[in-house]
Parts: C-alpha cells; sequence; structure tokens
C-alpha cells in the first residue's frame, strides 16, 4: 500500500511570533484536514494546540526543516471562514499576530493536548435535546417609543447599526427582548448574540431570556464559568444549538454559524475594553462583525460614548429614542445637590442625607449610598511626623482594610499587617485617611443600629456566587440601606429604592484623563437611574464642594443630550477623539530610565509624516510591582494613516534590541 502524499498545513500559534508555522501531515483524500480546524503540534520543544488556517500541497520551507504536525481534531466542525476573518481583522487592527487573537479567544480546554475533556463535552452536548420552539412567553404591551424602537431593530435588513439612547428604566430591555423575539421567528436557524459590561449584569438578564424564550437555547459565555462549562457553552453556539448567547466581552469572538442580530447592552462602558494581552473593544469588534455578516446591531445606553453619539448625530448609525421610563406613573428622580461647604458631613454623611435615609427607614423604603472607593480608608497616616502607608512596590498607598485587618494595594495585591506604630518615628496613633466603603458600612450600622445594612464590592463578593447571592438579598426586600461601588451602579432592577446619596464624586472633576467628565457624568446617571423605577418618588443626593460645576447641573436635569454636545464640541476644538485617532506605546523595566530610553528610541526610529508622535512620559501609575512605567502617544487625524504607520513601526520595534518589555494599545481609554 502506497504512503499518503503529504501536505502542507499553515498553523497558527499562541506565540508573539508574527508568523504561521509549516508542518507536513499525510493528505489522504478522504482525510485531508480543514482550515478552522485544530491541531496538536511540536513547537519549541513543546506539545501546544494551534489552528489550521492554510492546506497547501507545497510549502516555502524545505521539506528536511519540517515537523509532523501530531494530531488534527477531526471530532470538532472547523471554524467558519467568518470566524477566522473575525479572528484576522482583529489581529491586523490591534496589531498582534493572529495566533495570540485565534486561541485565546477559543475555550482553554480546546486548547489542552487532551482531547478527553472536548469528547465529554461533545457527548453530553449530543444527548441534551436542543428546545426548538422560538415563540415567547409572556410579552408585555410596549409603550409607542418601545414598539417603534423593537420593530425598528427587530425588522432591520442588512448592516444597520441603531443606537438605542433611553433614560434609565425606560425598557431597554423589553425592547431587547420583543426584537430578538422578530428575529427568531423570521430566522429558522438564526442566533442572537447579548453582550453586557459586567459579569453581575448576566443572571438577572439570564433570567429574564429564559422567562420570555423557554423553548429556545441559550449559552452564557463569561469568565466566572468553570471550563467545563464554558466548553459545553461554547459547542452549543458553535454547533448552532444555542439560539441565544449571553456573554461578556469574551463572548465577542465566539463561533455563531447563524449569527443574525447582535446586542450590546450599556455600549459605553469601558469594560468592554481589554486592558491585558490582546487590548481589544468588543464593542468595536461588534459593530466590525455585524458589518461583515451585514446584519443589525443595537447599542443601547442611558449615557452613549461620545464616539456612539457623534455617530449617530453624524447619521453613520440610527438613533433611536426611550425619553420616558417604562412602568406606569414612573418617573425620573429628583435630583438634589448638597454644599459640603455648608452642610458639613459628619462620618462623611451630611446631615440632609442622614435625614433622608432615616425617613426611608421610616417608610419601609430601601436607600444605596453610592461610593466608588473599597477598603476602610484610602490610607493611614501619621500626624506627628507625615507618614502615611505607601505600597514598597508601586506608585499607590495602602489600603486600610480593617475588618482583616490588614494593609492591601489594590495594584500589586501586596498585603501587610496594620502597624501598632509609626515606622518612622514610633507613634502609636496612627489615623485613617478618607473613607471607603467599609468605613461607610461601619458609621451606619453604628447610626442606624436596627437596619439591615448590606455592603456590595469587590472586596464583599470575592466567593463565587456571592454578588448574586448580595443582590437576590437586596431584589427580595432584606436589606434596608445598600452600600456600594460600581458593581451597583448599572443594569440593575430595584423595586423598592427611593433614594440614592452619592459620596465624594468630586475626585474625577480634576483628573487628567481627557474622558472623566464623560465617565463621571455617565456614572452618576447610571447609578441615579436605580432609584425610583416601579413608580414611587424618589430622590438623588449627590454630595459635593462644587454645586455650580456644569457637570452637576447637567446631572439634575437629566441632561445627558446638551452635556455630549458640550463635550463633543470641547474634543473636536483641542483634537482629541472621536476627531483624531490614537495609539499608546507603553514600556516596561527595572528603571524608569530604560524604558524612556527605549521609548525615544521607537519615537526617533522612523519617519512619520502626517503622524504625530508625542515625548515619551511616565505613566501616572510609574511603578506597579517593582516595574516602571512609560509610555508613548501617537495621534493621526486619519485612521488608515495611522494603520499604515502603526504596521511598519512595529515591524521595526521588534528589531529594536532593548531588554525593556513593550506593548501598543490602539484606541486607548486610558492615557
Amino acid at each position: 500500500m502506497n504512503n499518503p502524499r503529504p501536505c502542507y498545513l499553515q498553523i497558527a500559534i499562541d506565540t508573539p511570533l508574527n508568523a504561521v508555522f509549516d508542518y507536513r501531515w499525510p493528505c489522504e483524500d478522504d482525510q485531508r484536514p480543514h482550515v478552522g480546524q485544530l491541531a496538536l503540534v511540536s513547537f519549541a520543544r513543546r506539545e501546544v494546540v494551534g489552528l489550521i488556517v492554510g492546506v497547501a500541497d507545497t510549502s516555502d520551507v524545505p521539506v528536511d526543516k519540517l515537523k509532523d504536525a501530531l494530531a488534527v481534531r477531526s471530532q470538532l466542525s472547523p471554524l467558519s471562514a467568518k470566524w477566522l476573518a473575525l479572528a484576522g481583522f482583529a489581529a491586523d487592527y490591534y496589531q498582534r499576530p493572529l495566533g495570540e487573537v485565534a486561541l485565546p479567544g477559543l475555550p482553554k480546554n480546546l486548547r489542552v493536548l487532551t482531547t478527553v475533556a472536548l469528547d465529554r463535552a461533545l457527548k453530553k452536548l449530543a444527548k441534551l435535546d436542543a428546545p426548538h420552539d422560538p415563540a415567547p412567553a409572556n410579552m408585555p404591551v410596549l409603550n409607542a417609543s418601545q414598539q417603534a424602537a423593537a420593530d425598528a431593530i427587530g425588522g432591520a435588513q442588512g448592516f444597520t447599526p441603531s443606537l438605542l439612547y433611553g433614560v434609565t428604566g425606560s425598557g431597554k430591555t423589553e425592547v431587547y427582548l420583543q426584537a430578538c423575539a422578530q428575529v427568531l421567528a423570521r430566522e429558522p436557524e438564526g442566533q442572537i448574540l447579548i453582550l453586557v459590561p459586567e459579569i453581575n449584569l448576566t443572571p438577572q438578564l439570564e433570567g429574564n431570556i429564559r422567562a420570555r424564550f423557554p423553548g429556545v437555547m441559550l449559552a452564557t459565555l463569561h469568565s466566572s464559568l468553570s471550563e467545563g462549562e464554558r466548553m459545553l457553552h461554547w459547542l452549543a453556539a458553535h454547533q448552532g444549538k444555542a439560539r441565544i448567547v449571553l456573554g461578556t466581552r469574551l463572548a465577542i469572538l465566539s463561533s455563531l454559524p447563524h449569527l443574525k442580530l447582535i446586542v450590546i447592552d450599556e455600549e459605553h462602558d469601558p469594560s468592554y475594553k481589554q486592558q491585558e494581552g490582546l487590548r481589544y473593544s468588543a464593542r468595536d469588534l461588534a459593530v466590525w462583525r455585524a458589518w461583515q455578516l451585514q446584519i443589525p446591531i443595537v447599542l443601547g445606553s442611558a449615557t452613549p460614548s461620545l464616539e456612539s453619539w457623534h455617530h449617530a448625530q453624524s447619521g453613520r448609525y440610527r438613533k433611536l429614542e426611550l425619553r420616558e421610563r417604562a412602568v406606569q406613573n414612573a418617573v425620573l428622580p429628583t435630583v438634589k445637590l448638597i454644599d459640603m461647604e455648608r452642610d458639613k458631613p459628619a462620618d462623611g454623611l451630611t446631615a440632609q442625607l442622614i435625614a433622608a435615609v432615616r425617613q426611608r427607614l421610616e417608610r419601609g423604603e430601601q436607600s444605596l449610598l453610592f461610593l466608588n472607593r473599597r477598603g476602610y480608608a484610602p490610607v493611614i497616616c501619621c500626624e506627628s511626623c507625615g507618614w502615611i502607608s505607601e505600597c514598597t512596590r508601586c506608585t499607590s498607598f495602602m489600603v486600610l482594610h480593617r475588618p482583616e485587618h490588614r494593609l492591601r494595594c489594590h495594584h500589586c495585591s501586596l498585603e501587610m499587617r496594620i502597624p501598632r506604630h509609626c515606622p518612622t518615628c514610633g507613634n502609636v496613633d496612627l489615623q485613617p485617611l478618607g473613607r471607603g466603603t467599609q468605613r461607610v458600612e461601619e458609621g451606619l450600622q453604628a447610626m442606624f443600629p436596627q437596619a439591615r445594612v448590606l455592603r456590595i464590592d469587590a472586596d464583599s463578593t470575592r466567593k463565587k456566587g456571592s454578588a448574586q447571592e448580595a443582590f437576590d438579598t437586596v431584589h427580595r426586600g432584606e436589606v434596608d440601606i445598600l452600600i456600594g461601588t460600581q458593581m451597583v451602579a448599572k443594569g440593575h432592577d430595584f423595586k423598592k429604592l427611593t433614594l440614592v446619596g452619592i459620596l465624594n464624586p468630586d475626585t474625577a472633576l480634576f483628573s487628567q484623563d481627557y474622558r472623566a467628565s464623560e465617565r463621571l457624568f455617565a456614572q452618576l446617571m447610571q447609578v441615579a437611574g436605580r432609584a425610583g423605577r416601579a413608580g414611587i418618588p424618589s430622590e438623588v443626593l449627590i454630595q459635593t464642594r462644587y454645586p455650580q460645576h456644569p457637570l452637576y447641573g447637567a446631572v439634575v436635569h437629566h441632561d445627558y443630550d446638551h452635556f455630549a454636545s458640550a463635550l463633543l464640541e470641547e474634543r473636536e476644538q483641542a483634537a482629541l477623539p472621536p476627531y483624531l485617532f490614537q495609539a499608546l506605546l507603553r514600556a516596561e523595566a527595572r528603571e524608569l530610565a530604560m524604558a524612556i530610553e527605549f521609548l525615544t528610541m521607537a519615537r526617533d526610529c522612523l519617519e512619520h509624516p502626517g503622524i504625530t508622535i508625542n515625548d515619551p512620559i511616565p505613566m501616572t501609575m510609574t511603578r506597579v510591582h517593582n516595574v516602571d512605567r512609560a509610555q508613548l502617544l501617537v495621534e493621526s487625524p486619519s485612521r488608515p494613516a495611522l494603520q499604515a504607520f502603526l504596521k511598519e513601526w512595529v515591524l521595526t520595534l521588534r528589531d529594536l534590541k532593548s531588554r525593556v518589555k513593550w506593548s501598543l494599545e490602539v484606541d486607548p481609554l486610558d492615557i
């Protein structure tokens, strides 16, 4: 019997090397591998799983230098050409090798050496009876604005990007669900992708989807799933069994062969931008994927990002509006400013806010106090010599976590016991400076001993499932006063909540980040929107030392339109996004001088007509975990010009001889 003639597999591997690698494979006619399959190969003295991106009869590499592929995962149907094109676009746009994009986008259990987990998941999925009844249940009647929006989204054909601008409580979720019902009814095998910015928003929406579509398989994709769960849900989407896929940003890279609609909820949220590894924007990739597939996409928010608002104003996106709350007789809460120069706070709370909380307790209603600073206090200090609890590894402070009797750095996770005396002068009277959620919780428990007080932040919800359990407690009415960080600010529908108190928002007014005012406004509007959703009159009290600031005036009047228009005008005058396109080169080294030196070389290594390369500067958080960091900002009024420059620049940077670790971020959010 003749040996089969070899073919050559071009395989992308998760490596910083910007190349695909050729391997030999015995290509019998009935067993010829397909593009999009996974293969086990030997690479750099280890065995890894790669992605087949080409199958050829010849290779440019000498045959004696080629290795044989070890196995092909034939039991898994190939990833589609459309999915490979999505991964290729992301790699090209964000200046990363294809393997670094495509492979991490797959479940970890698909990338392990053995097929045990894959075979087990495939068998389990085969036993599941995928329901095939897309008929929705319990369809509520929409108001006129909601119905118009749902029909516009559900009836859209081709690439139709829509910005759903709706005030908090206007029923955007119901619009999504009824638009989904129209798409599922029209498309016999169609799939829908719904993205939310944070994991803790998935349970409530998942419950709504399951109740509305009991005859449709739903898959969820987010990082809190076990690897086995993620594999099973990913396969359900990949095989087309899951008609609706709900997930966080990583779900945008899931395989959906019959995708017909994409929904991006809270599209303004910065959580859609990955901040490690491949620094992609799930929202932006979703828009490109909708264009690629020529399908509708809806981006919903009560406070749209300025980029999306600009697109809507210029006609690139269709704007759909929900100006009123969906619940009958429900109105937006009254927003009032408390001048902290006149009403001096005690334990962080002004007399007016304390009286408002007491009034809610007497009426059996719930209050929410929002403070986006976890821990007990941002720092402890010695009033005798001025010592403060600085992190020894970062240019930041050690935050006091009093219940745990620890100081903790929120950047490098360094922990230490609270010192008994000042390390500098020996003074035993060390004082907390400032307030975090733990300290506010302690003060409220002392002030209202009969009240049921609950704190929800990253510290109180570390255990799996604890966040959802905490939110369920609030929804059941078993909490009188809720204290929380940004975890409680969006997406949650607290029926009995009639008071929102916002503590210490002023620091963002003086940030060097030009996006700070946009983010603060969105945060205030979102947390304010938790109040009064069930039709009970409600109010929002903002404690500030700057009540005359125009940002607070816009919040008082719920006036996003004028606020966004003013910010866009400022951005245009200052030549900032969305009127300019940026990339950020970061460098890390043991010494700051090394990072600056590398960035200076990077600045001067390539001619750049039409491209502005700013001088290298230390990052705001200069040292993290004993590593010094600096950055270099690149700008251009033309996105294609910037992309062309970056492609050539990255090749040049790879040739620079330096021990500095560097990374490039396109469309950075934090500068």
